[in-house]
């Protein structure tokens, strides 16, 4: 089976995908990190040197071949992958495999993103917490309707990993 992660950023897709896969004895990919690997370049690097819409290609071309690949993978995906081209389609087309949102209140993710904004270009220059707290929320707003096709929708809020994991365990089998 390939469970398949989704969320905005910092929803801990990459924390909880890790926790998970080694709770079930699965591989854990991270896709942004894959493409990486894949394209010898940083997401920020490819984004600069070949442009947003051959980084989107990409990452459409490798979710598709992972979703073939019939292994048992947590796979976490980028914030915007399910946003794109037919990923969400694809996702939900696949054979084998369950997507989950893992969703969390504006609140929980600026206050996550807050101290990690260094680490996240797509946020570094934004300079208060209300401004934070509005770019999120307009991005869910975009982003809201593909996160709701998941197979199932777990909110995170005020819960801790260990919980979320085994809720997401006792979800899937």
């Amino acid at each position: 089976m390939i469970i398949v992660l989704i969320g905005y950023m910092a929803s801990g897709k990459s924390t909880l995908g890790k926790m998970l896969a080694e709770k079930l004895n699965y591989n854990f990919i991270d896709l942004d990190d894959y493409i990486e690997a894949s394209e010898n370049k940083t997401v920020s690097d490819i984004f600069k040197t070949k442009g947003e819409i051959y980084f989107r290609k990409q990452e459409t071309h490798y979710l598709k071949a992972l979703l073939e690949s019939k292994n048992n993978i947590v796979l976490s995906l980028g914030g915007g992958t399910p946003c794109f081209g037919n990923n969400m389609d694809m996702i939900l087309d696949a054979e084998d495999v369950k997507s989950i949102y893992l969703k969390a209140s504006i609140k929980a993710l600026a206050k996550r993103l807050k101290t990690e904004k260094s680490k996240r270009p797509l946020i570094a220059h934004i300079e208060t917490d209300d401004l934070l707290m509005e770019f999120i929320g307009k991005h869910l707003f975009e982003r809201s309707p593909f996160y709701a096709k998941a197979h199932t929708v777990l909110t995170t809020d005020n819960k801790k990993e260990t919980d979320i994991v085994e809720e997401l365990i006792s979800g899937l089998f």
